[in-house]
């Protein structure tokens, strides 16, 4: 079985086949860079040249960059306000023809590592941390997913969110070494570590594929890992979703 899965991100929106069996991309990912307006009919454009790129009819997987209940949206996160109260799935449909699925995008790539990668068959709390824009999280107790787990959005000294301070974009924003940044981003994991107390921590998103240059500054307790999948797990795990 194969299912089209997007990921939406501040900076790109991104797709492909998956097989559903094996986890693995059938396709190459496709990506188009998310519209500066960041408002909802700009994105849906977006996603419906996604699906005609593929030639692509049935279930679509989605992973969001906010929290999504039952397909709304109930924050902008690092998107337009108006996606605020919007449901997500509706939208999308309506643009494309075909049915939607849409999660968060920390979820989609928990869904892909717990189910194909690194987490599978991993008890207790695992975090799932996608590194991109923002800063996404997905939590797992025994493998269930328990959904809309928003850590980025911890308040931080004069920031409103901590994801603006520690994310890739703060990196590439200020012009931080790995080395500084890494710093940051380990401040974030502490923190994370003392409210939640997981006992594996996932890294996803882009980030993860620059393990090694900042994992020497990574000083916390918790194990922490990255993702085998890299950035193609909130594809993956979109897909999922979509199955599930």
């Amino acid at each position: 079985m194969e299912i089209l899965g997007i990921d939406i991100g501040g900076s790109g929106i991104k797709g492909g086949l998956v097989n559903m069996e094996t986890g693995a991309m059938i396709t190459e990912r496709y990506r188009i860079p998310t519209p500066e307006s960041r408002s909802p009919n700009d994105m849906a454009d977006v996603v419906a040249q996604i699906v005609k790129h593929f030639d692509y009819h049935g279930p679509v997987g989605c992973g969001f960059p906010s929290v999504i209940k039952k397909g709304i949206c109930y924050s902008e996160g690092n998107l337009h306000l108006d996606w605020v109260g919007l449901n997500v799935e509706e939208l999308f449909r309506k643009a494309t023809g075909q049915p939607f699925t849409v999660v968060n995008d920390a979820d989609a790539a928990g869904y892909a590592v717990m189910n194909y990668g690194m987490g599978k068959d991993q008890k207790g709390l695992v975090i799932m941390i996608t590194v991109g824009t923002g800063l996404g999280s997905g939590a797992f107790w025994n493998g269930e997913l328990l959904p809309n787990f928003e850590l980025g959005q911890i308040p931080y000294k004069k920031y409103d969110k901590i994801e603006s301070w520690a994310a890739s974009s703060a990196k590439e924003r200020e012009g931080l070494t790995f080395k500084k940044w890494g710093k940051r981003f380990n401040k974030f994991l502490y923190f994370v570590e003392l409210i939640v107390a997981p006992d594996l921590i996932i890294i996803g998103g882009g980030a993860s594929k620059d393990w090694n240059e900042f994992k020497n500054q990574i000083k916390i307790k918790t194990p922490v890992i990255p993702a085998l999948l890299e950035n193609t797990a909130g594809i993956i795990g979109a897909a999922a979703a979509a199955r599930h």
